[in-house]
């Protein structure tokens, strides 16, 4: 098996003698590449962030912008990856690198303070800049003016950056030189090499100090693996393992890597149902849908941030358990399933008889969740809710997510379906049954809303801690339920 090593800046870097726990962060301070910084090691502050080429929605191969804090370096084996000084095209001897267009226009107009998190800044930046047709829609003669507050007249969509702090608070030059970049040169080397497919996933055996680090090529060969070895780590994005390696120092004896795995990351539209593969991004599902699973498309601008969902998946997010993810809430109201399999075979599990206790399921040791299914045809009316402190990047207090079908139009329609799931406010994410059942059969009123929530603001076992109030909890689902009536008695239609 080939030496782990990962290309940085264009040179291959032998990934030894790090650790298999070791951070692509550490990994690329240790070699004198500092511009990455840490600043919070939870990756809510983007001062890490890295591209990696990873495979593309529209092009070959994408430039993705990664937390390098949570991601471990062994992950990236044979990969690819680019840091803020990587961006600078080198110069002649003696004389200073030429700035990449991204890097020139946070100069030129100030969108570094006290710099620590300009190197994090710009990275993201650089991924959105290389987003393929993101210029498609610019209009002769519009300026850095002519925009709205979230998207620029070069197409730039300034949620890229959302995952990016800046503590001096420079966010509007950085607006500035987020919407004043444009167009990819011609001659552009990493523009080029979008046209080309990423690197293969490499198969990964890395052994160090009694830790070990490993990804096969294939599912099969991953499930034996699992068979062997039930106790390893699974890791996909690292979204939520890399805080705990982190924060709460994890080391763990063996960790399995399945986020490269082709049968995982597969998405396919059937009559009856969508597959989506659990080792699939956020960021990829969200693109490859563009929009046709319309409460999907309303959760991922309110998970994390893009940083995050650049790496996070649903199989992780369902693997982990966690009664406040985000993704629970509306699978359970999608009536989504998800695929286990192992060894032996594979078998299919309504989501909403997945979660079993707080952070427990069904998934058996040596188990992964291959794919989610979502049935279709899809609700007519849907909504997300999500009740935190900030708008993005946080979070949920609450999370409701609605899917209805109201037959006969807006006032006075009959509810025929009612699917409703909830976050935080019980042990597991959990449907809202006796909510369900008082809407269903009712017409869609004002008089039939109140009702429900009452029925609605006593379900789960809501509880006191530092992000809300049980009372609170248990206010914002009856209200809820009041601002969906609102939202869609003007909007559903007949």
């Amino acid at each position: 098996m080939v030496a782990a090593r990962i290309t940085v800046n264009g040179k291959e870097t032998p990934l030894a003698p790090a650790a298999p726990h070791t951070t692509v962060l550490d990994f690329l301070r240790d070699r004198g590449l500092t511009g990455t910084k840490e600043g919070c090691a939870e990756g809510e502050c983007g001062a890490c962030s890295v591209l990696v080429a990873r495979p593309g929605v529209n092009k070959p191969t994408d430039w993705v912008a990664v937390n390098a804090c949570l991601v471990p370096a062994a992950a990236l084996d044979g990969q690819e990856v680019i840091t803020s000084e990587g961006l600078a095209t080198p110069g002649q001897p003696g004389t200073p690198p030429e700035l990449h267009p991204v890097q020139e226009e946070m100069a030129v107009r100030g969108g570094s303070q006290c710099g620590y998190c300009t190197p994090g800044f710009i990275c993201s930046m650089a991924a959105e800049y290389y987003r393929p047709n993101r210029c498609a829609h610019q209009e002769p003669g519009d300026t850095a003016d002519s925009t709205d507050a979230e998207h620029g007249p070069n197409g730039f969509d300034l949620h890229a950056l959302s995952g990016n702090l800046c503590r001096c608070t420079g966010y509007r030059p950085i607006r500035d030189a987020a919407f004043a970049v444009g167009a990819p040169a011609d001659e552009d080397p990493l523009a080029r090499r979008r046209e080309q497919s990423p690197p293969a996933p490499a198969a990964t055996e890395y052994t160090r100090d009694g830790s070990t680090f490993l990804r096969r090529s294939t599912l099969a060969e991953t499930l034996r693996l699992l068979r062997e070895r039930p106790d390893a780590v699974v890791v996909a994005g690292s979204t939520d393992f890399g805080v705990e390696v982190n924060i709460r120092s994890r080391r763990a004896d063996c960790v399995i890597a399945v986020d490269r795995l082709s049968e995982m990351r597969e998405l396919r539209v059937e009559s009856d149902h969508i597959e989506i593969g659990a080792a699939l991004t956020l960021t990829e599902i969200e693109r490859r849908l563009d929009g046709s699973v319309p409460l999907l498309a309303e959760l991922f601008p309110q998970f994390a941030s893009r940083l995050i969902r650049n790496g996070a998946t649903l199989g992780g997010n369902l693997g982990t358990g966690s009664p406040i993810g985000d993704s629970p809430p509306v699978l359970l109201a999608l009536e989504a399933s998800v695929v286990l399999a192992d060894a032996d075979g594979e078998r299919e599990v309504p989501l909403a008889d997945y979660f079993t206790g707080y952070r427990q399921s069904v998934r058996r040791p040596g188990e992964l969740i291959r794919a989610v299914r979502v049935p279709l045809p899809l609700s007519r009316v849907t909504a997300f809710h999500k009740i935190a402190k900030r708008r993005f990047d946080d979070i949920s207090s609450v999370a409701v997510a609605f899917a209805l079908d109201i037959e006969g139009g807006a006032e006075g329609g009959i509810v025929r379906r009612a699917r409703i799931g909830l976050g935080g406010v019980a042990a597991t994410p959990i449907r809202s049954l006796a909510t369900e059942a008082a809407l269903e059969g009712k017409p869609w009123t004002a008089e039939t809303v109140e009702a429900a929530a009452p029925v609605l603001r006593a379900e789960g076992t809501p509880m006191n801690d530092h992000r809300a109030s049980a009372e609170y909890r248990s206010a914002m689902l009856g209200q809820s339920l009041l601002k969906l009536y609102a939202q869609t008695t003007e909007a559903v239609p007949s």
